[in-house]
């Protein structure tokens, strides 16, 4: 709505400061990289992010394996007195699972099975030398990320315009303050006296 108060001022006026037009334009700039810049500065950033994100799912599911790990027993100290073991959304676990490579293996990890029974399933994620690792990123998880980069990105340009139009504005405002200052002390004096034409 400022915007187009600023704008209005471009109309020919005999009272017409000179900021007023300056804030005019300062105005119509902020309008246009605001409906412009934002969301380009927002579609890269997301773009890039997604790129960026899209290969490192790549090289996660290339790089980790998924296999079944079987329940050996639950961890010593896993679940502490003050907390019921429904109550827990992840527990470790001592669990035995087979590399890659084919070597059994047996470590604690953890899971998120409700019931941790000495024999139950379930998948446990892999690196190529058998180690636990994260579940890959998913593709969709990633370009939720890249989504929020990108809206990120754009709200912190359309922050850092209008930031700086308001402190334009500000700085126009005092600019008419300090020459209604001067105009004031140069009339001032006369102001009502008899015979000085007022």
């Amino acid at each position: 709505m400022r915007a187009a108060i600023g704008l209005w001022r471009w109309r020919h006026n005999p009272l017409r400061r000179t900021t007023d037009l300056v804030e005019a334009w300062v105005a119509l700039t902020a309008v246009v990289l605001l409906c412009v810049v934002a969301p380009l500065t927002g579609w890269a950033a997301g773009s890039a992010a997604d790129a960026s994100l899209q290969r490192a799912v790549h090289a996660q599911q290339e790089q980790r394996v998924p296999t079944t790990a079987r329940v050996v027993r639950a961890a010593s100290g896993a679940e502490t007195a003050d907390e019921a073991p429904e109550e827990q959304p992840r527990r470790s676990v001592v669990a035995r699972w087979t590399a890659p490579d084919g070597s059994e293996r047996t470590g604690t990890v953890t899971t998120a099975l409700r019931t941790a029974a000495p024999g139950a399933a379930f998948t446990l994620w892999t690196d190529r030398e058998g180690r636990p690792v994260a579940p890959p990123l998913r593709s969709d998880t990633a370009r939720a990320h890249a989504v929020v980069a990108g809206l990120t990105a754009a709200l912190l340009t359309a922050l850092l315009v209008e930031t700086v139009r308001r402190l334009a504005v500000r700085r126009l405002v005092l600019l008419r303050y300090a020459r209604l200052d001067r105009a004031w002390a140069a009339a001032g004096p006369d102001w009502g006296r008899t015979g000085t034409g007022s």
